[in-house]
């Protein structure tokens, strides 16, 4: 899984660069969303031997099947990624576009990916809150960008945005899917209530003082 997440981070990072820098990155992003859906299926693969095997029980069965949903929103990082660097074949080069709030929903998205695999490898739902904010900041550029799009006199520059940024959302989107397939993991619910976090908090607070 980790794996996975540093191909999606790079991938993520070479199509924006294909918007930034004007630079055609299309066949490395392919070549990597490739990678990431051939990781995806090897996953599938083994967690249905797994359940064949070895008939987990319900704590085992949850990682199982989280795991599946969780590679499979990788795929769909790297599908996004890919979508991304189309943008810069269907208008040119728009490098010189106003970019900021690209900028800024990118630097989130990677951030979010970051903790949904760190949340994964420690079971951490803490986390989930921090993907969650990430997200709402996505969506809220996204919201206040739009109807600036609508009015922009630039329509090429302004459509290519539009796209981009409605690609970042969706990442985001599945991001937030990964933490509550992890918060599932942990507690058996899709979604953590700020009990279930402080719980998990307070035992996990407990387990680092007392070492018996």
């Amino acid at each position: 899984m980790s794996e996975m997440g540093d191909m999606v981070i790079e991938s993520i990072s070479l199509a924006i660069d294909s918007y930034l820098t004007g630079t055609n990155t299309k066949d490395q992003v392919l070549k990597l969303s490739d990678s990431i859906r051939v990781k995806y299926y090897e996953v599938e693969d083994l967690t249905f031997d797994m359940l064949l095997k070895y008939q987990p029980v319900a704590d085992d069965f949850r990682l199982i099947r989280s795991s599946t949903e969780i590679s499979y929103a990788f795929s769909r990082f790297g599908r996004y990624a890919y979508d991304i660097t189309l943008v810069r074949d269907l208008f040119g080069d728009v490098s010189e576009c106003t970019n900021a709030s690209l900028v800024e929903s990118t630097k989130k998205v990677k951030h979010m990916i970051k903790e949904a695999v760190l949340s994964f490898a420690e079971l951490d739902i803490r986390k989930a809150i921090e993907i969650r904010e990430d997200e709402k900041f996505i969506d809220r550029i996204y919201r206040e960008r739009l109807p600036k799009l609508i009015e922009s006199t630039n329509t090429r520059c302004a459509l290519a945005e539009a796209l981009l940024l409605r690609y970042l959302e969706r990442i985001g989107d599945h991001a937030v899917f990964m933490s509550d397939a992890i918060n599932y993991i942990v507690t058996g619910k899709h979604r953590p209530t700020d009990e279930r976090i402080a719980s998990h908090t307070k035992t996990e607070h407990d387990s680092s003082s007392n070492p018996n």
